[in-house]
């Protein structure tokens, strides 16, 4: 609470059962090259829920979560350039990193080893990083993002982690090509922004699930191009080697075979979703078709600026249920049920009381 000089609050989890309540905090001075900012949203990412109960074995309590945060600046240092006050800015998952690598040279500060992220991780201080579950923010020029004009900081809010986590595997292994076939596995929080950044890039879209009941939303609400149930063998069989790639955003455990199947010769199965426990492969199937399977996580700054303007051009948006700050832990609970569709943004301004 005292660490820093400037008071702020906001929610945290204090243990492994994941429970947030009422935490008072601290942020630092505006430094020179440091915006300030109110937060206004702040989307809630699969990742929280298992940062809050640390299933990953990383996290730092306490640790007050958030990293889809849009807010209005506040104050901006001596030397900033990129921000003026009552600008609207966005902060994705990324808040600091070493600027000097090959990966931040080459702007892909998401793959430095030094990079800090958006909340319990050491900050170049060694203070522990807090999250957009809290009232204001500080964060270093270079790792804001700058929000369009007239583009909403509500629904867009999810984009700066959903949208760049999925924007950037389509680019980078050539996804993005008018006219390919390409699949989405799973439809959350992850999946649904997929299939509105392939449409937007011209691509035919099947959506590939366990769950019959969400043809109707993929196909009429969401406008993929085909559904494919994945626990239908004839289904897979009736598509085996049509897809171009595929984008697979499943975090639970899930057979890789059968969906690799799907792939065209040359084709690539990208992983977005991160299972807690190791998935089985086989290795002939991607050697017969020269198949390839690879990773993905999030983007540079350069890159989540370059997928906020082109959602903003394009009209893409997550769809959003807002709650106040107050309702995080059954938002949680139905999180952990995918009781969403299909992303929960915390209304934080109007609902944070510091009291």
């Amino acid at each position: 609470e005292n660490v820093h000089p400037v008071k702020a609050f906001g929610y945290a989890a204090r243990d492994t059962s994941g429970i947030l309540s009422p935490f008072k905090l601290s942020r630092r001075a505006t430094g020179e090259r440091d915006v300030a900012f109110r937060v206004l949203y702040c989307g809630v990412c699969h990742s929280d829920l298992h940062m809050v109960k640390n299933d990953w074995g990383l996290s730092q309590y306490p640790i007050v979560p958030g990293h889809e945060i849009v807010g209005v600046v506040t104050e901006v240092g001596s030397k900033v350039e990129k921000f003026k006050i009552g600008e609207k800015i966005g902060v994705g998952c990324l808040v600091g990193s070493c600027r000097s690598c090959d990966q931040c040279g080459g702007d892909l500060e998401n793959y430095c080893s030094k990079q800090i992220q958006t909340y319990s991780m050491p900050y170049y201080d060694g203070t522990i990083t807090y999250g957009g579950y809290s009232d204001i923010m500080v964060v270093d020029e270079h790792y804001g993002i700058r929000w369009p004009e007239n583009f909403p900081p509500d629904a867009g809010a999810p984009l700066l982690c959903a949208g760049i986590t999925t924007y950037s595997p389509l680019k980078y292994y050539g996804l993005d090509k008018p006219g390919q076939r390409i699949g989405i596995v799973g439809l959350g929080g992850l999946g649904h922004v997929a299939v509105k950044f392939a449409k937007a890039f011209g691509a035919t879209v099947t959506v590939i699930s366990t769950s019959p009941n969400k043809k109707k939303e993929a196909v009429e609400t969401l406008g993929a191009d085909e559904f494919l149930l994945s626990r239908d063998p004839e289904q897979l069989q009736a598509a085996a080697g049509t897809l171009d790639g595929i984008l697979n955003t499943v975090s639970a455990p899930h057979a890789l075979v059968p969906l690799i199947g799907l792939l065209k010769p040359h084709g690539k199965m990208v992983m977005v979703g991160a299972p807690e426990k190791p998935l089985e492969l086989l290795a002939f199937p991607l050697l017969v078709g020269r198949r390839l399977i690879g990773g993905s996580a999030i983007g540079g700054i350069k890159e989540t600026q370059e997928m906020i303007d082109f959602a903003a051009e394009h009209g893409i948006l997550p769809d959003v249920e807002i709650i106040p700050m107050p309702y995080i832990n059954t938002a949680m609970e139905r999180l952990a049920k995918s009781d969403v569709k299909y992303r929960f943004v915390i209304d934080v301004h109007n609902s944070i009381r510091t009291e």
